[in-house]
């Protein structure tokens, strides 16, 4: 938006450049709105979802922490580890 504002033969322009976010509209069940609602408390349904995802996203990253090693003592685990690094050892491919 430019506003002009003119004194005598001096003219005045004004930039005026305003961002605004985008709202969203999701639909959801009543039941599903009042647990959130229970949530939220003096939050705003945005920080509640931002919340709801930051922990998810720590709940995914420890569940695949708790998997590593998880097959370290596994007898079918060791076949496949020797059968590999003999395949390995025997692979005579060069690539250049």
């Amino acid at each position: 938006m430019v506003l002009k504002i003119g004194f005598g033969n001096r003219n005045i322009y004004i930039y005026v450049y305003r961002y605004t976010y985008m709202a969203k509209t999701i639909m959801i069940s009543n039941e599903v709105y009042n647990e959130l609602k229970g949530l939220k408390r003096d939050k705003s349904f945005s920080e509640l979802f931002k919340d709801l995802l930051k922990s998810n996203e720590v709940k995914r990253v420890s569940g695949l922490m708790d998997c590593v090693g998880i097959m370290k003592n596994d007898k079918d685990w060791e076949k496949l580890e020797k059968e590999r690094k003999i395949a390995w050892k025997n692979w005579t491919k060069k690539y250049v």
